[in-house]
This record gives structure tokens, C-alpha cells and sequence, in this order.
């Protein structure tokens, strides 16, 4: 028996050669780990004398059952449904998911994150606001908490970031409706709330110009996430002025389509294909809400199962090996064309 004493398990860890995520596999449930290892792990427990703190693994493993998940608003079905998603992979895992909203404001959100870090949970999934975030502060919280970024990018933020490949689906769409019709104008909020937009209207111009084709980019007032009366009355604005370049309008999401698709109808529009229509209105997202309007709206489909699974996985696998990622995995996901009746 050694003389020396183990204070701790990475103290253990070092002097048996075996790891420390191993260790804890072990103590966690013994029959988790190889056969082999169990042996080696027993053998080394005796030789070096160690007895664990087995109330401490006992609260750190109560800990470690809790999984933040945070979005921006849980009122827009878009984010409901994806934490509805998240959650029931997480459930799955065996944890529980701590759900909260941030309600679209930066002070929320930095409650939600205060709170979490009062309950120590093995990890966050967070959907942050965006450019309204404090990405100072929401950094130090990554720093402390495992935190994997979902839907909107904060750069450098967390071990890791799962979203959409808006280059690729702004391309993707743009190249469609110019295919079948008129070039297609871009309506965006003059100052979006969700760094996406930035990203799809920088794609936007980007794919019009390699069809040989002139972007119009089409702004209106508007600020936070009422994205359906913004469209409305940015919308509004437009046709009653006669302001549109084109017959063809490509919203930079859903909600604003939404909002825009209202618009016409009021002004007696009619929007959709072929002899009669006056104009054609995509989005971006598929919203929920876009296969009930009228017409329904052509749009690109996010690849969300594939973001929620790879971002809780990612997370899971940090959690079990109990580490930080060495470097920050960005992957983004292609979208898909859902060609309906209104483009």
C-alpha cells in the first residue's frame, strides 16, 4: 500500500495513469466502464489507498442532470418549435431541460444566464438575441458554463456554434426566383435585431450580382420582434407609394413575408403565379405560420433537426468527458427550397 495520500480524483487520476473522465465514469457506475478498466481502477483505488468524497460525487452528479436550453422569444411558434425539438433530445439523454425565454431583450437574457449559473447545470444550449446580446457578458458565462450557440452567432462565444448556411440558402432561393420570374427585390428591417439578417442581405447582393443581375435593397423602419406588423406597414408603405423596383419581393424572413403578404391583400394585390397575380413574395425560415397563408408562402426550410441534434450532442459529449473543446467547432447546415403558391 502506498504511503502517500490522494486528496482528490485528479490527484488519483495522475497517479494511476488512468483518466479522469474515466474515474468519474467509474465512480458514477462502476459497470459503465470496461471490464479491463474496472479491474485497473480497483487496483489502483487499494494500492494508493484513495477513498472518495462520495457525498461530493453524489452532488456533482445531481449537478450534472440539469441542461439549460434558451431561446429569444418562446411566444414565436419558430422558437417554440425548436426547443420543443431540443428538449425532447435532451430528455432523451437522460437530464433535464431548464427552459427559459429572454422575452427579446438583453436583460432577460442575462438573467436567464444568472440564474443558470446560480444551479450550476452541466451546460447551456443558448439562442441568443443577437446584436442586442451583451457579448461581453455572455462570454464570461461561456467561460464558466459549457455553452453550446445555436440559430445566432455571437463570435468566440461558447465551445461551439450550430446554424444555417444563409450564403447557400439566399442562393439558393434568389437563383430560383430569378429563374422564374422577375429579379427579386430584398425587404429587410433597417436595423435587425438577429445577425442572420446581416447575413442574408450581404448574401443577397452577393448572389444577384453573380446572375449579372442589379440588387435592390428595400429597408424599413422597425425595431424588435413584432417582425409581422413591421412587414405590414413597411409593406404598405411600398405599394401605396408605387416604390417597388421589381414585381418580385424576397423577404429576409418569414415573419416579415407575412406581414408583407397582409399588405398587398389590403391594397387589392394579388399574389402568387401565373395571369392575374401582381406580385410574387418569398421568405426565408419556413415559419410555421408560412403553409397556412394565402397563398401559401414559398420560402427556404432550415435544417433544424440536424442543428438541435448536433448541438446537444455536442454538448453531451462535453459533459461526459468532462473537458472544454480545444477549439471552437462552427458548422453550418444547407437550407431546403419549399416552392408554394405565393412565388
Amino acid at each position: 500500500m502506498s504511503e502517500s495520500k490522494i486528496k482528490n480524483m485528479e490527484d488519483f487520476a495522475a497517479v494511476s495513469g488512468i483518466s479522469r473522465p474515466t474515474i468519474s465514469k467509474y465512480f458514477n457506475d462502476p459497470d459503465s466502464v470496461r471490464k479491463s478498466t474496472r479491474a485497473r481502477i480497483e487496483a489502483a483505488l487499494e494500492k494508493h489507498d484513495y477513498r472518495p468524497n462520495i457525498y461530493a460525487i453524489n452532488q456533482n452528479r445531481r449537478q450534472t442532470k440539469n441542461i439549460g436550453l434558451v431561446v429569444p422569444n418562446l411566444t414565436d411558434p419558430f422558437f417554440a418549435g425548436i426547443a420543443r425539438t431540443i428538449e425532447g433530445m435532451i430528455v432523451e439523454a437522460g437530464f433535464n431541460p431548464l427552459l427559459l425565454s429572454s422575452h427579446a431583450g438583453p436583460e432577460q437574457e442575462l438573467a436567464n444566464l444568472e440564474s443558470l449559473r446560480a444551479i450550476k447545470p452541466a451546460g447551456v444550449l443558448l439562442a441568443p438575441l443577437g446584436r442586442a446580446s451583451d457579448h461581453e457578458r455572455v462570454a464570461e458565462f461561456a467561460e464558466e458554463v459549457p455553452t453550446v450557440l445555436f440559430d445566432a452567432n455571437l463570435e468566440g462565444v461558447g465551445e461551439a456554434f450550430f446554424g444555417s448556411d444563409n450564403d447557400q440558402s439566399i442562393e439558393l432561393i434568389v437563383e430560383y426566383l430569378c429563374r422564374t420570374g422577375e429579379p427579386p427585390a430584398f425587404f429587410e428591417m433597417k436595423n435587425p435585431i438577429n445577425p442572420n439578417a446581416y447575413k442574408r442581405r450581404t448574401a443577397y447582393v452577393a448572389a444577384m450580382e453573380r446572375l449579372d443581375q442589379e440588387p435592390h435593397l428595400i429597408q424599413t423602419d422597425g425595431e424588435g420582434w413584432d417582425f409581422e406588423e413591421i412587414g405590414f406597414k413597411g409593406g404598405t408603405r411600398l405599394i401605396e407609394n408605387r416604390l417597388l423596383p421589381t414585381n418580385t419581393v424576397l423577404c429576409s424572413n418569414d415573419r416579415l413575408a407575412i406581414g408583407f403578404l397582409s399588405a398587398a391583400y389590403e391594397n387589392g394585390l394579388r399574389v402568387g403565379l401565373g395571369a392575374g397575380s401582381a406580385l410574387r413574395v418569398a421568405g426565408h425560415d419556413n415559419h410555421p405560420f408560412s403553409q397556412y397563408t394565402c397563398p401559401s408562402l414559398t420560402t427556404v426550410s432550415q435544417d433544424y433537426d440536424s442543428i438541435g441534434a448536433r448541438s446537444v450532442e455536442t454538448l453531451l459529449a462535453l459533459i461526459e468527458s468532462e473537458t472544454r473543446a480545444k477549439e471552437r467547432d462552427v458548422t453550418l447546415f444547407e437550407g431546403r427550397l419549399i416552392m408554394r403558391g405565393s412565388a
